[in-house]
């Protein structure tokens, strides 16, 4: 936990919980977990922090903070109660943009269903919270993204990491016919770092991209992560690094590790942010 961080898309992270347990293929290679295990803690134990909770009343600088990026808030062994107290410090700390990332976007939902008079009091103050979900396939994306769309905030991000295979989420999900508050407004991608990690294809990446393109929705590419395409093989040859190869539909993919992969797509960085002041 950290006023700052070295994640692309956010300034600083606060984790008023930790731990967590795994629930999909993209929970896999957890970084979290490999964070917690090296720091020598069971990651699989849910704690509260309560401790934690008035860090941001502190910074004073606006941020964009990541919460929980060592848990999920909304992780089943998390209360009500504690989400409740969590939520508090973002609305009286308007100075802030504070960024929730959840894979259990169900239980997210209920949160805002049960807890109505919160809710109403969140619909009207929390301009400042987003919420997202992580996904890293077709079936988590068609899983997932409807329970964000019905629950109510700021803006809604879709983080397409690790990406495990190819997917469209925005076809069907952005179109004239859909209440205009009930849309994808910001989708990140990015593919996996660390022991063990799996190549992303270059034209899953290009995918997301362009549809998001398409439909008005800013697109943020963080990382290739430990690969790197073929067409890019010049700058791990000059190294004389060794490298491993992968084969994705005939595309050969070099493993250079994250530093030297980057976050160039098709020669540019995409840093693309929502607008609030259009929202």
């Amino acid at each position: 936990m950290s006023d700052k961080s070295r994640i692309e898309w956010t300034d600083a992270t606060w984790n008023p919980t930790t731990g967590c347990t795994k629930v999909s293929q993209g929970c896999k290679h957890c970084y979290a977990e490999r964070f917690a295990h090296r720091q020598g803690y069971d990651f699989s134990k849910v704690e509260l922090h309560p401790e934690r909770l008035e860090m941001p009343l502190r910074w004073k600088r606006p941020r964009r903070i990541f919460v929980d990026s060592m848990s999920d808030l909304f992780h089943e062994e998390v209360g009500f109660d504690f989400i409740d107290r969590v939520m508090n410090i973002m609305v009286r700390c308007p100075q802030h943009v504070f960024m929730i990332l959840t894979k259990r976007p169900m239980r997210m939902f209920q949160y805002w269903d049960q807890w109505r008079f919160f809710k109403r009091e969140m619909v009207s103050l929390g301009e400042n919270i987003w919420l997202g979900v992580s996904v890293e396939d077709q079936m988590t994306a068609d899983k997932r993204i409807p329970w964000l769309l019905e629950t109510p905030a700021a803006v809604r991000f879709v983080s397409y990491e690790p990406a495990l295979e190819k997917i469209d989420i925005l076809a069907d999900r952005i179109s004239p016919t859909m209440r205009s508050e009930n849309k994808i407004d910001w989708v990140i991608c990015g593919g996996e770092s660390g022991p063990g990690a799996r190549p992303m294809h270059p034209d899953w990446a290009r995918s997301i991209r362009d549809q998001c393109q398409a439909a008005g929705v800013p697109f943020f590419f963080k990382q290739w992560g430990e690969w790197v395409s073929v067409d890019q093989a010049h700058m791990v040859m000059r190294t004389g690094q060794s490298i491993r190869f992968a084969d994705m539909d005939s595309r050969i993919l070099f493993k250079t590790g994250k530093k030297k992969a980057g976050r160039l797509l098709d020669g540019r960085e995409w840093n693309e942010m929502p607008d609030q002041k259009n929202k």
